[in-house]
């Protein structure tokens, strides 16, 4: 389970990426005068640092520690291959001026129409400021942010979401290296000037894994594997069994607890994505602790029907501290939990040195071929 941009306190080099003093888990419990987290704070959060509210329990539960990015960036993809075992080496180009004019007019010329904006943009606030003229020009609104990616939005009545989804899929075979963007994606809106919303229909379409990763080994194996939420877009559909992408994070919960019924041995992997979309890239302190406290409010359906060979894993793939001036991403430690009913209690498997290690466990404990990165600690876990 991953919890997109929670992150427990800056890694050594943040300051090269401007994130200095970051520590999302930290500020948020600060800004709310502490969280209540009964839950996690039982599996051992407490004892991965200090964050207001939440103890160190003298006897937890679950296993804990927290991991380095050894990845360059700190970019949702980036973040998640590592923990599949897929260490990037070079981070994803980024577009903080906008997109070179050559490869805006190769798209326009692709797509047959001109496109609006191109500069980095909130994508609630540049529909409601382009919405109108875009509606008026027929032409679709481009533009990308601190991270790595290439938005294209378009109102439903300019282009039906499968037009939207087939521009997508042109500017992603135009986004070769030097531009190899982390991810296209489809922003449809609708509505009126002044009262425009986004759709559900948004849409990820991701660079491909540079190597194989966790789940291609586990389904290899003839096991299946489960992505829920985001997994599908940030594998570009890979190494899947099956993939479940609801409309929020509550329905996608609900999905992994349906999966838990039905999956007898594999991989059930599930991305919370609204902890970083909603409330990190619009610094809403308040609102990712309430979204925090739900989830620890959630986690005991969980907890109650995980089988005696089941092993839960929580953690993150980057920060997102919504207590500083930046709406990106932050580079920060990320957490680790562990539980399951036959696993040991109380194990502290430090600080690992890479996301890595959390693939390579899961992959020693599901008899699977070894990862290209990573030292598995199963064996800790396993025993104490």
């Amino acid at each position: 389970m991953v919890v997109d941009g929670f992150g427990v306190g800056a890694l050594p080099d943040a300051a090269e990426y401007g994130d200095g003093g970051s520590n999302t888990l930290a500020h948020v419990a600060e800004a709310v005068g502490g969280l209540k987290l009964p839950i996690l704070e039982s599996l051992g959060l407490g004892c991965i640092g200090e964050f207001s509210g939440v103890r160190r329990s003298a006897d937890p539960d679950g296993c804990f520690g927290k991991m380095a990015a050894l990845s360059k960036g700190k970019d949702s993809i980036a973040g998640h291959w590592e923990i599949a075992g897929v260490v990037v080496e070079r981070p994803f180009p980024t577009y903080p001026n906008g997109f070179p004019s050559d490869l805006m007019s190769d798209f326009e010329q692709a797509i047959g129409r001109k496109t609006i904006c191109n500069r980095v943009a909130s994508g609630n606030d540049i529909i409601n400021t382009l919405g109108e003229e875009h509606l008026r020009t027929k032409f679709p609104i481009v533009y990308t942010s601190a991270d790595s990616v290439f938005q294209i939005a378009a109102h439903d009545r300019v282009a039906p979401v499968e037009q939207l989804y087939e521009w997508c899929r042109i500017a992603r075979k135009l986004l070769k290296s030097p531009h190899l963007v982390g991810r296209v994606i489809a922003r449809p809106f609708t509505g009126e000037p002044g009262r425009f919303t986004r759709t559900a229909g948004r849409r990820d379409f991701s660079v491909a894994p540079i190597d194989r990763t966790l789940l291609d080994h586990v389904k290899a194996s003839g096991q299946p594997v489960v992505g829920i939420g985001k997994i599908e877009d940030l594998f570009a559909g890979q190494g899947l069994t099956q993939s479940i992408h609801m409309a929020s994070d509550a329905e996608n919960f609900d999905e992994t607890i349906k999966r838990l019924h039905t999956v007898p041995r594999g991989l059930i992997f599930i991305n919370l994505g609204e902890f970083d979309t909603l409330y990190g890239h619009r610094n809403d302190a308040v609102g990712w602790a309430k979204a925090f406290q739900t989830l620890d409010g959630q986690l005991p359906a969980l907890l109650q029907i995980l089988r005696p060979d089941d092993m839960l894993c929580i953690t993150g793939d980057h920060g997102n501290d919504p207590t500083t001036p930046s709406t990106d991403h932050s580079r920060e430690y990320v957490p680790l939990l562990m539980y399951g009913p036959r696993l040991a209690r109380g194990v502290n498997v430090g600080t690992r040195q890479t996301f890595a290690d959390l693939g390579q466990t899961i992959a020693e404990a599901l008899g699977t071929s070894m990862l290209t990165a990573g030292q598995s600690f199963l064996a800790a876990v396993r025993t104490g």
